[in-house]
């Protein structure tokens, strides 16, 4: 990812002009000066303008003096100043300021913020690429959450407390939230896991999700049918009892498709041969069906004259209302009369205005017209009521007849045990076929599966379709991959630097955030290693391999700095401003030979990146150490009265 820093500004609070310190892009850029001159304030004011969620800017005299940090970044969409608001006493504020274009103008002063911290996060998001989706599509899982921009600060920063840490290898691991966030975007930044994988594997998520909905409806069809066919010689047993099926029919014992063949015969059998003839019944039950005939009849008229009146009681209804409105409208205007009457009157000083008489005409007539509605309405409303009063009368007879024939019906089947058998035989018939024609259809659906297996197959098929894109092995064995290409990289870097073991193998590993040191006989972990020297060559080594590797991948998320702070600390702890000293079986060439061998690392493999990465180093190093160096470019130095913040913003002498 193209991202490199053009700028650094600081607004004072006294009201002068702001502070800039201005950097090369593609190059190593280097800040030297003396202890308490504001060198380790550089990468927590850069980790702040990029909408880091605490200020770790130290307190003190920056934070007094300044109103607003900024900075200016280069993009692949342009140049954009970032600029966050001294939060105060609070731990950050989101109050930011944005400017975007090719020739950004710094201002003067900064009175009000235009965006938030986190439109700037979401903006920077957006840059980078990457995927808005959870990592994991399981919302409960710890630390699957999306990738942010600022994760990708891991690879940027190494501070004093990180460069040479043998506990942590990585910018926030120091921390056990950040470690096991960073755990689990490590495929992805590796490019093992791809905003296209993310985007299948929750759609394979989703669709397993529907599949298991398919195939526990299919279980419970299919958990039926397996009772169902337990039942079946029950039966059979009943259709031969109700004439469904030939009495010399034979129940088999072990075959389930005869069983279902003979099932399915008795549901095409013919009803009215398993009740007895006309000619042998009584003729109680002729006339039993001839009741239920009428029966049927009058139910279906008592239903028809139902909806009719309810249709006349809504008439009814709406009549009553226009009347009633009718009614308020010639109350309200109940003077047609009396206009009419002054209009006859000749001289009556109304009638004489003009144009008055025709409009006093037009107001009558309209009058008129209304009373007319009115006069019309109660006949309507008696044509309603008659209507009505005829449908209730006809509806009373319909249910005093089917109240009589259902009274037939029943001192019939009471006179007649053979017709009650018959109505009974005739209800218990029907019910079982219904029974019957469902389960076998059920049957035949779950036998094959039906729909159910349909939509499992079709599931299944695009499932397989989102494993092609995505699988955890295929996530793992990327990654592993990646990995061993990193850690060859780092092998050709290790012995550039002042390690005890330039020409051993290491493992870069993800499970522990850390390096190993593969010997011949053993495997020893960065904290199992002893020295300062060591744990510097590796971080230096690791985190260049990394970004020669994301400059490799085709649009990668990881922006293109490193800054270092103080890496020659492990060599010259108070510094280099007081006398040399010599350490036992070590002179101070040496450990400058060794301050410069890293200078000259990061330095080649800026060069080898040819303006695609830059670095800032922070050291009290000064040009006798890293002067000449092919790629290296003095910044700013800051030795006495020079600091980031200037002297003339204190109001003291104290230094930053």
């Amino acid at each position: 990812m193209h991202f490199q820093i053009l700028s650094l500004i600081l607004w004072p609070k006294n009201g002068h002009p702001p502070r800039v310190l201005n950097f090369e892009p593609g190059m190593v850029n280097v800040i030297t000066g003396a202890s308490k001159t504001g060198k380790s304030a550089v990468i927590p004011i850069i980790d702040y303008c990029l909408a880091s969620g605490k200020c770790s800017i130290p307190v003190g005299t920056i934070r007094k003096s300044c109103s607003w940090f900024g900075i200016i970044v280069d993009t692949l969409e342009g140049k954009k100043l970032l600029a966050r608001r001294e939060p105060g006493e609070a731990k950050q504020t989101g109050d930011m300021f944005v400017l975007e274009g090719e020739g950004i103008e710094i201002p003067e002063r900064i009175t009000d913020k235009n965006v938030s911290a986190d439109m700037v996060k979401r903006k920077l998001d957006q840059l980078s690429g990457l995927s808005s989706l959870r990592i994991n599509p399981d919302s409960d899982a710890a630390f699957q959450s999306r990738i942010s921009f600022r994760d990708l600060m891991a690879f940027n920063f190494q501070p004093q407390y990180i460069v040479a840490n043998p506990l942590a290898l990585y910018f926030g691991a120091d921390s056990s939230e950040h470690r096991e966030k960073l755990k689990n975007i490590f495929p992805y930044v590796l490019g093992a896991l791809t905003p296209e994988m993310v985007a299948a594997r929750w759609e394979m998520e989703r669709l397993q999700r529907v599949m298991r909905q398919a195939e526990a409806a299919l279980a419970t069809v299919k958990q039926a049918v397996r009772a169902w066919q337990a039942e079946t010689n029950g039966w059979l047993r009943q259709a031969l009892e109700l004439g469904l099926l030939p009495r010399d029919t034979i129940i088999p014992e072990d075959d389930p498709n005869q069983t279902l063949d003979l099932l399915r015969d008795a549901t095409r059998a013919d009803t009215r041969l398993s009740f007895p003839t006309v000619a042998s019944i009584e003729p109680s039950l002729r006339q039993l069906e001839v009741l239920q005939n009428r029966e049927a009849e009058a139910a279906a008229k008592l239903s028809v004259l139902r909806q009719n009146l309810a249709e006349v009681e809504r008439l009814v209804d709406s009549s009553r209302k226009f009347g009633d409105a009718i009614r308020i409208q010639k109350d309200r205007l109940d003077i047609a009369d009396w206009l009419k009457a002054r209009t006859a009157a000749a001289q009556d000083p109304v009638v004489n205005l003009s144009d008055s008489r025709e409009k006093l005409d037009a107001l009558v007539q309209a009058l008129s017209g209304i009373e007319i509605q009115l006069r019309t309405q109660p006949t309507m409303s008696d044509a309603f009521d008659k209507e009505r009063l005829r449908i209730r009368s006809d509806l009373d007879t319909a249910t005093k007849d089917l109240s009589a024939v259902r009274q037939q019906i029943t001192m019939l089947e009471g006179r007649s045990e053979e017709a009650r058998a018959f109505t009974y035989r005739r209800d218990r018939i029907e019910r079982f076929l219904g029974r019957l024609e469902q389960a076998l259809e059920t049957f035949e659906r779950a036998e094959d599966g039906g729909v159910q297996a349909e939509e499992i197959g079709r599931l299944q098929g695009l499932i397989d379709d989102q494993k092609a894109i995505y699988s955890e092995q295929q996530v793992s064995r990327r990654t592993a991959n990646a990995l061993r290409y990193v850690a060859q990289i780092a092998a050709t870097i290790l012995p550039k630097l002042d390690g005890e073991w330039p020409n051993a193998p290491i493992e870069v590993l993800i499970d522990d955030l850390t390096i190993r040191v593969v010997h011949t006989d053993r495997k020893d972990y960065l904290w199992e290693i002893g020295s300062g020297a060591n744990w510097l060559a590796y971080h230096v080594a690791v985190t260049l391999a990394l970004q020669r590797f994301f400059r490799e991948l085709p649009n990668h998320c990881v922006p293109g700095f490193l800054i270092y702070d103080q890496p020659s600390q492990v060599y010259f702890p108070t510094g280099f401003d007081g006398a040399g000293r010599d350490a036992p079986g070590r002179t101070r060439d040496q450990d400058i030979a060794a301050v410069r061998a890293v200078f000259t690392a990061i330095a080649d493999e800026i060069v080898q990146a040819k303006g695609q990465l830059q670095a800032i180093i922070l050291d009290h190093a000064g040009a006798d150490v890293w002067g000449e160096i092919v790629g290296v470019v003095r910044i700013a130095e800051w030795r006495g009265d020079d600091a980031l913040v200037p002297q003339t913003w204190l109001s003291n002498s104290d230094t930053a």
